[in-house]
């Protein structure tokens, strides 16, 4: 996939580090000079120090055969010009970060996909970390849906049940799936036969936040 990633902080940068390790054609562009050169000496990519909010700039980043591009910088309004940019441009995938909630629906009506407040996103994670040890993973998806990781023990009412028993009997309740169980090292998504047997990590998805209550039932 051909990609451009507007900004270098803390997610470009992580992004940039994803996408070429997938062996991404990757092309950078960045506002600031010590950045623009770190990235560049650190990733064999093309970096372009230069103003994503000009068309030029897109142009010279190779928008004409660009499968995407993703808008990461701090600033909602350097983003919003280059998504509305990338949208004339008739770049086929856009995306940007969104810092500020309120300013959404301006992107929505470009037609580029958001990620919203992305330091609620660390947050929420951290203070599960914290709030939840017994969840392996969490992410909150972008209409406060979850899917998230737990390890089932030898006291969970999950253990010893094929997924059809747990379903009808309302052990895991209405609005949460089990999408995938990991079963000695192997993952697979199960079916209704399914046995969950203790030891297994299940990844579950919710329409709604689930208490802790829920979470300590099925661990066990």
């Amino acid at each position: 996939m051909y990609m451009i990633i507007v900004g270098a902080g803390s997610i470009g940068t992580s992004l940039i580090d994803i996408a070429t390790k997938e062996k991404n054609n990757v092309v950078v562009i960045e506002a600031n000079v010590d950045r623009a050169r770190e990235i560049s000496n650190k990733y064999d990519i093309t970096v372009l120090n230069g103003n994503a909010t000009s068309a030029e700039t897109l142009r010279e980043a190779g928008s004409e055969r660009a499968d995407a591009l993703i808008a990461t910088t701090s600033d909602d309004a350097v983003n919003l010009m280059v998504v509305s940019i990338a949208e004339r441009l008739k770049i086929p995938s856009v995306l940007a970060v969104v810092n500020d909630k309120d300013h959404a629906e301006f992107f929505h009506k470009l037609g580029a996909n958001v990620l919203e407040n992305p330091e609620d996103v660390v947050a929420n994670h951290l203070y599960t970390a914290v709030k939840r040890p017994k969840v392996n993973d969490f992410t909150i998806l972008s209409q406060g849906d979850q899917i998230f990781r737990l390890t089932v023990k030898g006291g969970s009412p999950l253990a010893g049940k094929p997924l059809s028993q747990i379903v009808d009997r309302g052990i895991i309740p209405a609005g949460i799936l089990v999408i995938a169980v990991e079963q000695g090292g192997k993952k697979e998504v199960p079916t209704e036969e399914t046995v969950i047997a203790a030891d297994d990590v299940l990844t579950l998805f919710s329409l709604e936040r689930t208490s802790d209550e829920l979470i300590d039932r099925l661990t066990g």
